[in-house]
């Protein structure tokens, strides 16, 4: 018998497996998985040269949206359909070219419908590159299907 640890880590893989087939954006952007635990997902890309501003850094656009996904997948992690509110962003250095970026997302809060999360985006070494918050609006309802004849409720 699975214990409720198992099962909600069983369940987050699923919807983050689920959320990553179905991010048409993340995709685009070459976003990996890279960790997955309920309410906390790191992602991470790869900057490359299409990424890149006039400055020769990476747009302040594409770490946003990396510090969104990892915040999307995060508070959806436990198939509770949950959408963005409000994401703010404070860039603290440049990425360049080359650099893996990683986003690590975690839950900060939940009271019933709203959730805050935050998010880091840092270098492979370490640095850190921006910080990110958003809040989430659950709209009770399931993001991603199970598969038939399962329930993350009953023992498999």
């Amino acid at each position: 018998m699975k214990n409720e640890t198992e099962t909600d880590q069983a369940l987050a893989e699923h919807v983050i497996d689920w959320m990553a087939l179905n991010d048409r954006v993340g995709r685009g952007l070459g976003v990996r998985v890279v960790t997955v635990k309920p309410y906390a997902v790191s992602l991470a890309l790869t900057v490359r040269a299409e990424m890149l501003n006039a400055h020769d850094v990476c747009h302040g656009g594409v770490i946003f949206s990396l510090a969104d996904s990892a915040f999307a997948y995060a508070c959806n992690s436990q198939n509770d359909s949950a959408l963005a509110t409000a994401g703010s962003v404070q860039f603290l250095s440049p990425a360049r070219l080359g650099e893996e970026l990683i986003a690590t997302a975690r839950q900060v809060a939940q009271q019933k419908r709203i959730g805050l999360y935050d998010v880091t985006v840092a270098t492979a070494d370490g640095r850190t590159v921006a910080l990110f918050r958003g809040s989430s609006y659950r709209i009770q309802a399931a993001l991603a299907p199970l598969p038939p004849g399962t329930d993350p409720a009953v023992e498999s």
